[in-house]
């Protein structure tokens, strides 16, 4: 079993609120995460005997629960959260009812604000590097950190881990063949149930149509029009599908930098799909051969990254802002971090080199922007790191993508 980093966080909710809810995709260990909190009473509403009753007398369950209780799964049953809610209201002692779904508080049709106050959320993703390295490490913190870390984990490291992903049930399977299997049911199960459970979806074959679209444009700008005239669906349904994918984990979009923040939100952001792996298996990569072969490896590649950041996000003490970086004249930057005191630019290049030219957007980005920048990186697939001088006091490096494990490389 691996430790979750997050761990201590839900101790901590489940200290405050009377509810906590715990919310991913599926598979990536939300049951296992809830079962580690030591409470005995535990109910999964895919047992059907189980939903029929939640379904039928929202009201009546809660009342016949013992408290503390699991509820897994609650996204099938969004009538509850009112029974809950009324439940606090008359015993608002923490700790009362853990909650676990396959779809953020966004995706519960049903679902008002009126746990506002009263319920702790969790995000919780698929594994990291670090947990699947067992190191305490929190990428996020490290980049800014005043020492960098000085790691010989180079991509042969981690390449099994791009690979495979992040689900924990992957990361024992022995075979291409089984994994194949795996993520083929795995997409099959999130279409009939996560979807069915939050959106009445008429055309799937229009849907699936899009999921892989959006798995071939992964770390691209989410151009809506093309996306639409490639999957054959209007404005509004796209809008609306992209919205389901969003609410279930699959996808998550990635707002451009601007000084002033309110122009984010009216440009072109990027989309990434959430899981390497399965990014992989939707491209037909099978192996690592096939990885480093692939013309879309630079957008897996950034793709994993990218996950690394937003888990990390997840558990870090200071959690960042993260954007991309692109000018009017195409200088981009991936990642551009900002912790509220500090920046740090992230560029991730599928090379085994790094050259000077490399660095260029970075130093037209710290050049434009005199707020302090802590540094510039550039995460490659070379062996070791490697200092690039500095720019206007800034410090740029190239860092080896084992550096996002917290290890050295010898494990």
């Amino acid at each position: 079993m691996f430790k979750r980093h997050i761990l201590s966080d839900v101790n901590h909710y489940l200290q405050h609120f009377p509810a906590l809810l715990i919310t991913g995709a599926r598979q990536v260990g939300k049951s296992t995460l809830a079962l580690q909190l030591g409470i005995e009473h535990y109910l999964s509403l895919d047992d059907i005997a189980t939903y029929q009753s939640a379904k039928t007398d929202p009201k009546g369950f809660v009342l016949s629960l013992p408290d503390p209780v699991i509820i897994d799964e609650v996204q099938r049953v969004p009538e509850l959260f009112v029974a809950i809610k009324e439940q606090i209201d008359l015993d608002r002692r923490a700790g009362r009812f853990v909650l676990t779904g396959s779809s953020n508080l966004q995706g519960f049709k049903q679902l008002s604000d009126s746990l506002a106050g009263r319920i702790g959320i969790i995000d919780l993703y698929a594994l990291n590097l670090s947990e699947l390295w067992q190191t305490k490490y929190n990428v996020l913190e490290q980049l800014f950190a005043d020492d960098m870390l000085q790691t010989t984990a180079t991509y042969p490291n981690v390449s099994e881990n791009v690979l495979l992903g992040g689900f924990p049930e992957v990361q024992k399977m022995p075979d291409a063949k089984t994994r194949l299997l795996w993520f083929t049911s795995y997409i099959r199960t999130y279409i009939e149930r996560d979807v069915h459970d939050i959106s009445n979806i008429r055309n799937l074959d229009h849907f699936m149509r899009l999921y892989l679209s959006l798995a071939l444009r992964s770390s691209q700008q989410l151009n809506k029009a093309d996306l639409s005239k490639d999957c054959l669906i209007d404005a509004k349904t796209l809008d609306n599908y992209l919205m389901i994918l969003r609410n279930t984990y699959q996808i998550q979009l990635l707002a451009p930098y601007f000084h002033n923040a309110l122009k984010r939100l009216v440009k072109m952001p990027k989309l990434y799909m959430l899981d390497s792996g399965i990014l992989c298996h939707l491209l037909k990569i099978s192996d690592t051969r096939q990885l480093l072969n692939s013309q879309h490896k630079g957008a897996i590649v950034e793709t994993f990254v990218f996950t690394e950041l937003i888990k990390a996000n997840t558990y870090t003490e200071r959690p960042v802002d993260l954007n991309y970086y692109r000018s009017s004249d195409g200088k981009e930057i991936d990642f551009i971090l900002d912790n509220g005191m500090e920046k740090v630019a992230l560029e991730v290049k599928t090379a085994f080199s790094v050259s000077a030219n490399d660095f260029k957007p970075m130093r037209y980005f710290i050049s434009q922007h005199p707020q302090p920048i802590k540094r510039g990186i550039v995460l490659y697939l070379g062996e070791r790191p490697l200092p690039f001088g500095e720019h206007e006091g800034t410090p740029l490096w190239a860092m080896p993508l084992g550096a996002l494990t917290g290890e050295d490389g010898s494990n």
